[in-house]
């Protein structure tokens, strides 16, 4: 029982030594990529024994301050990710090993960007609902073409069940921090702030304009969401969490919503931030950190904790 520390433990030393020798390393030319090589090796073997299944894949260059969100670029294995409140309003595209390839830097603010939502078109959309306090009315979804960054549609939005900003204490469950779209739809799903037991689940409109963001239905999840994605054949809903990942499982995006979801552990992964579906079975994660996951959730269906939803 005390292996997963212990691991913990040994992958933050790793980290720091590298950290202490990158001097050395740089003077020394090639010696430092193998150096760095041993180290993400031996960093892989860790987290794979204490999470089967999860491989780190890199991490992100250090001109991207932080992964707060993900979705897939143009390219097979290139992403776009971005920063959250107090980062500059860019989108970055990076491939799996974090190393950024171009930014778009876009003409609209970064009050606080938590999610990154794709349509079928190459469309993707900035989801600025980051939202703490549960006290904003500026709440805010940006459409726009990577092909065309400049042109961007603003759909602003409203919780149809908010009445006070900020509302009690006890019902502060208005910050999201994770969307998918599917069919038209840009679907919300909030942290709960207030309690950590649900995810409040929302519809938005994908056209840019005022638009009411309706209230579907409540999950139980045990902790605060981050970031959701749905899979290719739209049979597999993820939701992620702090070094955890909720699986949903079903044959329409309805019955998804209303099955009982798989608790995945990440035990020392960090802090997940950004996940989308590479295909049916495959995951890539991102944390606050700049850590970059692939995660197989092969044999997944018939393991793993389940969770009550409601």
């Amino acid at each position: 029982m005390r292996l997963i520390p212990i691991i913990t433990l040994s992958i933050s030393a790793l980290l720091s030594c590298g950290c202490s020798q990158a001097q050395s390393d740089e003077a020394s030319g090639g010696k430092k990529g193998k150096k760095n090589n041993k180290k993400e090796s031996l960093e892989n073997r860790l987290i794979e024994s204490s999470v089967p299944g999860l491989r780190r894949m890199g991490s992100l260059n250090k001109a991207v301050p932080e992964s707060s969100g993900l979705a897939r670029a143009d390219k097979s294995g290139t992403f776009y990710t971005h920063g959250d409140a107090g980062n500059s309003p860019i989108i970055y595209k990076i491939d799996e090993t974090g190393k950024l390839l171009t930014e778009m830097r876009l003409t609209v603010p970064n009050q606080d960007w938590e999610s990154l939502a794709q349509d079928n078109r190459g469309n993707i959309f900035v989801i600025d609902a980051g939202n703490n306090n549960n006290s904003r009315q500026d709440l805010a979804i940006y459409r726009l073409n990577p092909a065309s960054p400049k042109q961007i549609g603003a759909i602003r939005f409203t919780y149809a069940d908010q009445r006070e900003f900020p509302p009690a204490k006890d019902a502060r469950n208005f910050d999201c921090e994770a969307a998918l779209w599917h069919n038209g739809t840009v679907y919300l799903f909030t942290r709960d702030r207030a309690n950590q037991t649900t995810s409040k689940v929302y519809a938005v409109p994908d056209k840019p304009g005022q638009q009411t963001a309706r209230l579907l239905t409540s999950l139980s999840v045990s902790g605060e969401v981050t970031d959701a994605d749905l899979s290719p054949d739209g049979k597999r809903l993820v939701l992620m969490g702090k070094e955890e990942l909720f699986l949903y499982e079903g044959n329409s995006f309805e019955s998804l919503l209303k099955s009982t979801p798989r608790r995945i552990a990440l035990t020392g992964a960090g802090q997940t931030e950004g996940v989308v579906f590479t295909d049916n079975q495959t995951l890539v994660i991102s944390t606050e950190e700049g850590s970059i996951y692939q995660y197989s959730l092969q044999g997944q269906s018939n393991s793993g904790a389940n969770v009550g939803a409601q």
